[in-house]
């Protein structure tokens, strides 16, 4: 791996000053959709529900929206804006006559996503606990994940972003994957309860269901065998697809 991480860092400075001078247009929509969420569907269907999984609908909600603010964050900016770089401003060009290498500038744009993926899901988090919906101490434990979901989603996006060559197929991408992952990973209600067994079997294949799961069992303190799987799956999942997005960033920059 030919890195240096002084250059990568430089990638970062680079994506970090641009995006101080459009910060609050950037960050509030991502930081509010996750909190909207939990404003209206947490207090307004959670009026209807009066449990769910031994907990108001409200707290089942809140560990799982956490997941989904870092999915966002590291989602849109591994796809739109990183296309754009890519093929519309062509930067990765201007910044390959430099001394920077397709490793830096890899590493640089997955340092930055998780920039932004820290901010949005760890807001979110202090909302969180400022409302009483993340148990202090016991869910700092679920911090980590933030990132680690980040990552792992930066992971996705980037493979996908390095494939695709119009840019309207992100419709696709968010339409038919990050869509249907928001709505059947344990977001909302228990998989176990309303899906039938072969489905549940289906639904570990999910990358939004580990974090999501694993995160409401620190939330709740019900730390299982379960914990270990969504674990493993995150650690092995992750590494193989960064792999396979580093392969095609160097054919996709050098080309």
């Amino acid at each position: 791996m030919n890195l240096s991480l002084p250059y990568a860092w430089s990638v970062w400075r680079r994506n970090a000053t641009l995006y101080l001078r459009t910060w609050q247009w950037n960050l509030l929509p991502n930081f509010f959709e996750p909190v909207l969420y939990l404003t209206a569907i947490g207090i307004g269907l959670g009026a209807y529900v009066s449990r769910m999984d031994g907990q108001t609908y409200i707290e089942f909600l809140a560990p799982a929206l956490v997941c989904v603010a870092a999915m966002n964050g590291a989602s849109f900016e591994v796809t739109y804006n990183m296309f754009v770089r890519l093929n519309m401003r062509r930067t990765y060009d201007a910044m390959l006559t430099t001394p920077l290498s397709p490793d830096d500038v890899l590493a640089g744009e997955m340092l930055w996503a998780l920039t932004r993926v820290c901010l949005y899901g760890g807001g979110f988090f202090a909302v969180a606990a400022l409302f009483g919906l993340a148990p202090l101490p016991r869910s700092l434990a679920a911090v980590p994940l933030i990132p680690l979901t980040g990552l792992l989603f930066a992971a996705i996006g980037i493979v996908f972003t390095l494939h695709i060559v119009n840019i309207d197929l992100y419709s696709f991408y968010f339409t038919l994957f990050v869509t249907p992952l928001f709505l059947f990973s344990g977001v909302f209600f228990p998989l176990e309860e309303r899906l039938p067994a072969g489905w549940l079997w289906l639904a570990e294949a999910l990358p939004l269901l580990h974090p999501v799961r694993l995160a409401r069992a620190i939330f709740t303190g019900r730390l299982g065998w379960i914990a270990v799987w969504d674990l493993a799956y995150m650690a092995l999942v992750t590494p193989l697809l960064l792999g396979w997005a580093l392969r095609k960033a160097r054919r996709r920059l050098i080309a």
